[in-house]
């Protein structure tokens, strides 16, 4: 049995990123994962931060975390205008805050020229994702987007199974993220869950681009496929969330002949997460579980079911997202290790635009500003499908 740990942990820059961030304050899961992530690999530094709308809890967030009081501050502004001024001020920031936010708070800290982790969606509309994508171009600047379920090393054996022609000509991808945590109206009680299902917090859905971007990233990333047209039906079964859907079916025409369906639910009641990718090709099928990270299930036409397990030998270690191990084989990798591989990335990508290294940085895989967009387009598309009684619509115009 051939057990294969590959993952470089001696990467390192001179000095680590100084790096900030804005939201992710006391009690955030999400905020916590950023600065796990980040720290994990010594490519990151934390130096300052704008937690907490509250400049007191905020300070004393900070200093729990180990910062310099003078420098938490009570909002972005304040943030980005004292750290550009500073000769030891950040040079990347992570966005952790409600959708409504991530625009302009991105805008802003574009122009002092810093690069960006932010969380998705990256904006309510694809104009505004174009534009960030152009400033960004125009100050050399990086903007990674958080899909953190792309890091899983199988999901990038997935992509290489694909891409080799291991599954033949891919015909039918089903994507799927469906839990139950939300199958009663929970938001009376829960500010967290309360500005997701807020149009004005939100955008014009809720789990399509809470969850559904999540699979459809997944579908990009294994396959490459690009969507020609697609048909959405949504549904509030907790009437006071509309417009916003807790529950939506879209079914995909993809630009070659394949087809697709994506189910988001935060109705499927019992379910844990319930995200699960399908690929299936004229020679056979894969299926990633994201409660099982470390296995793929492939399937050949004629032969018995096989599991592929992380780490393994007989994987394709010659791809770098494959062998991103951080420990053996048969060993439970998750969530947070898939976060730290991204951002890993992420660093590399920075540092690489820092040096103006555009060859280095073009070959850093990372979910960046084209994945944002992307994941803006299909919610947009979604909404305009469903408004018209699950019409189908071209994806591109």
């Amino acid at each position: 049995m051939e057990i294969i740990i590959m993952f470089n942990e001696e990467r390192r820059f001179e000095q680590p990123i100084r790096w900030g961030m804005v939201g992710g304050g006391r009690g955030s899961q999400i905020g916590y994962a950023h600065r796990s992530a980040a720290h994990r690999d010594g490519l990151f530094k934390l130096v300052a931060g704008a937690f907490d709308l509250d400049a007191d809890r905020c300070r004393e967030f900070g200093v729990n975390l180990g910062l310099d009081a003078d420098r938490c501050y009570s909002n972005y502004k304040e943030f980005f205008a004292a750290e550009s001024k500073r000769p030891d001020g950040i040079q990347a920031v992570s966005v952790a805050t409600p959708n409504s936010t991530h625009y302009e708070i991105c805008k802003a800290a574009l122009d002092v020229g810093l690069h960006i982790v932010c969380e998705k969606p990256l904006t309510f509309t694809s104009e505004e994702a174009e534009e960030l994508k152009a400033i960004a171009a125009e100050k050399n600047c990086v903007i990674g987007v958080m899909y953190g379920y792309s890091g899983f090393p199988m999901v990038h054996q997935a992509r290489e199974m694909v891409e080799r022609g291991d599954l033949g000509e891919i015909r039918v991808v089903n994507m799927q993220f469906a839990h139950g945590f939300h199958n009663e109206e929970y938001e009376l009680n829960d500010p967290g869950l309360k500005w997701r299902v807020s149009p004005a917090a939100s955008g014009p859905t809720y789990v399509l681009g809470d969850i559904g971007t999540h699979a459809y990233y997944l579908c990009e990333v294994m396959t490459g496929l690009e969507i020609d047209r697609l048909a959405c039906m949504r549904q509030s079964f907790i009437a006071s969330r509309q417009p916003l859907e807790d529950n939506a079916h879209v079914m995909m025409e993809f630009k070659g002949g394949a087809v697709g369906t994506l189910w988001a639910s935060a109705v499927n009641a019992g379910s844990m997460h319930e995200q699960r990718i399908r690929i299936v090709g004229s020679k056979a099928s894969i299926e990633w579980w994201d409660e099982h990270p470390n296995q793929l299930r492939y399937e050949v036409q004629g032969e018995a079911p096989r599991v592929l397990d992380r780490g393994m030998g007989y994987l394709y270690q010659d791809v770098e997202g494959v062998a991103a191990n951080r420990i053996g084989g048969g060993h439970a990798e998750g969530f947070f290790e898939s976060w730290a591989n991204l951002y890993h990335r992420f660093a590399l990508a920075f540092d690489a635009a820092d040096r103006d290294d555009q060859e280095t940085l073009n070959s850093i895989w990372f979910p960046g500003v084209d994945a944002g967009i992307e994941g803006v387009r299909l919610c947009e598309k979604c909404v305009e499908s469903a408004d018209q009684g699950a019409a189908w619509v071209a994806y591109n115009d």
